[in-house]
């Protein structure tokens, strides 16, 4: 009997270190890709601004300052709550808001895109870029503001399944329904009905005068709204399975695992989906080439004198 626990228990000792272990691999990936991916993609949008097309890129700077942001906050403190197994007050509370911004900034900043390309609302003026970049940090004001209630009402405490600390609701369905109707309504429907409104009408091709650019930054869109709603849907899922248990319970520990491993995957694609467009990989290559030295100029080393 002792001899059979102990090798049961042995065995969970092995598959918890497993597990542990490539989760912190994964999420270390995901950090580096993140961090280096985006701040070079950064670099390289304001940067190397003239190398390329890009009619709005007040959009595009906001979506990889909020994919950066959740790279250098969220993944990294995932990745740390896995290796010393758990988060502490008050920087628990603080990730959790983070989270909760840096997606609704990124679907906000995404709608925007969309929108803007499906109109052909490039940020020719100062009046409309002002507008626009409102329209991206309304998205991020929102995002924290629905992001500090939990943490004001003291909902947040830590979630292993998920890397970091959550909302859990332990008595109060009626709060619980009422918190994520609301955020649901006012940070995620609106700018989602935009995304698929505008991808909708950019692909039936009903663009208000006709100047948009194939080889514009923008082009890459289809692609940064496939990626994203395939990522998050891992988390919508869990989020309604929630909400769909009248006894509160979470959903299963797979599901919250992964809808935080493929949410921070987006994070990490990004960069390579705007190298797929040609100019702006060149753009960066030129920016990332070392030996960028002007050509001197031609010297005299030698006249030949010729025979008549």
């Amino acid at each position: 009997m002792n001899l059979s626990a102990n090798i049961s228990d042995l065995e969970l000792t092995w598959e918890f270190i497993a597990k542990k272990s490539i989760l912190a691999a994964v999420l270390g990936v995901e950090m580096i890709l993140g961090i280096a991916g985006n701040t070079l993609i950064l670099f390289t949008k304001i940067k190397g601004r003239g190398q390329f097309k890009s009619q709005y890129w007040v959009s595009v700077v906001s979506l990889s300052l909020s994919d950066l942001g959740c790279s250098l906050f969220v993944i990294s403190s995932s990745l740390l709550a896995v290796l010393i197994n758990g988060q502490r007050s008050p920087w628990c509370e603080v990730v959790c808001l983070l989270k909760f911004a840096f997606i609704t900034s990124s679907l906000g900043s995404l709608a925007v895109l969309c929108m803007q390309q499906a109109l052909d609302l490039a940020c020719r003026g100062r009046h409309l870029s002002i507008a626009v970049g409102a329209g991206c940090l309304i998205s991020w004001l929102t995002g924290m503001l629905f992001g500090t209630v939990p943490v004001a009402f003291k909902w947040i405490r830590y979630d292993p399944a998920e890397m970091l600390c959550a909302v859990f609701w332990e008595n109060n369905y009626s709060a619980m329904l009422a918190y994520i109707l609301c955020a649901f309504c006012i940070c995620i429907f609106p700018p989602f009905l935009l995304v698929v409104l505008g991808s909708v009408l950019t692909s039936a091709g009903w663009i208000r005068n006709g100047s948009r650019d194939p080889d514009d930054l923008s082009s890459v869109t289809p692609l940064l709204v496939s990626f994203y709603l395939l990522c998050y849907t891992p988390f919508a899922v869990s989020e309604l399975v929630l909400l769909g248990r009248l006894d509160q319970s979470p959903a299963p520990d797979w599901l919250r695992t992964l809808s935080s491993v493929t949410a921070y995957l987006d994070c990490g694609i990004n960069p390579f989906i705007y190298c797929t467009n040609q100019d702006f990989r060149v753009a960066m290559m030129g920016l990332l080439w070392t030996n960028r030295k002007a050509p001197s100029e031609p010297v005299l080393t030698a006249v030949a004198k010729l025979d008549l």
